[in-house]
């Protein structure tokens, strides 16, 4: 290996991290939106308010580690395998308090669906840099942003809500698988 192949294989990590984190602040923005719908819609769903938080944090922390390391497909594939997750559980929170409504099931599918492709984004054999995996991840993620504002849960123009991160324990790290 010589210079040149680490000249040419840095903009590739660095071409990956945008897309791996822009995945993970889309469905960090997901999640937050959500706990915000939670807590103004579910008085009723005490635990679903909570998990929809708690989702919110975890997503918020994966793109935190995101942001603080240095790029790493692989790392970065599974931070942004972590905030899809994370915005599924919100989803399926949200869909809980709205009692299975037709467009709020339809939304939570494709929370679903975006978790299930940016899995196999940071699967292994992948690590990350597979290109049409990548393509496809990204794609769900604008499904699911798509579906949540058919589903009256994001507001476009809305900001996004802050969501403190809390405190990262190593437990919750390896949880994350970071």
């Amino acid at each position: 290996m010589n210079e040149h192949d680490d000249e040419e294989r840095e903009p590739t990590a660095a071409a990956l991290r945008a897309n791996h984190a822009a995945r993970a602040e889309s469905a960090a923005a997901r999640a937050a939106a959500l706990c915000r719908y939670a807590e103004r819609r579910g008085a009723e769903h005490a635990d679903a308010v909570w998990k929809a938080a708690h989702a919110a944090r975890v997503a918020a922390q994966a793109l935190a580690v995101l942001s603080e390391s240095a790029p790493d497909p692989a790392a970065d594939s599974r931070c942004a395998r972590n905030a899809a997750a994370a915005a599924a559980q919100a989803a399926r929170m949200a869909e809980l308090i709205d009692g299975g409504a037709e467009f709020s099931a339809r939304a939570s599918r494709a929370a679903r669906a975006a978790s299930q492709a940016a899995a196999a984004v940071a699967g292994a054999g992948r690590l990350g840099a597979d290109e049409g995996l990548n393509g496809e991840a990204a794609a769900a993620e604008s499904a699911a942003v798509k579906a949540a504002e058919d589903a009256g849960w994001i507001r476009p123009g809305e900001p996004v809500p802050s969501v403190a991160t809390g405190v990262r324990s190593p437990e919750v790290m390896a949880m994350l698988h970071l």
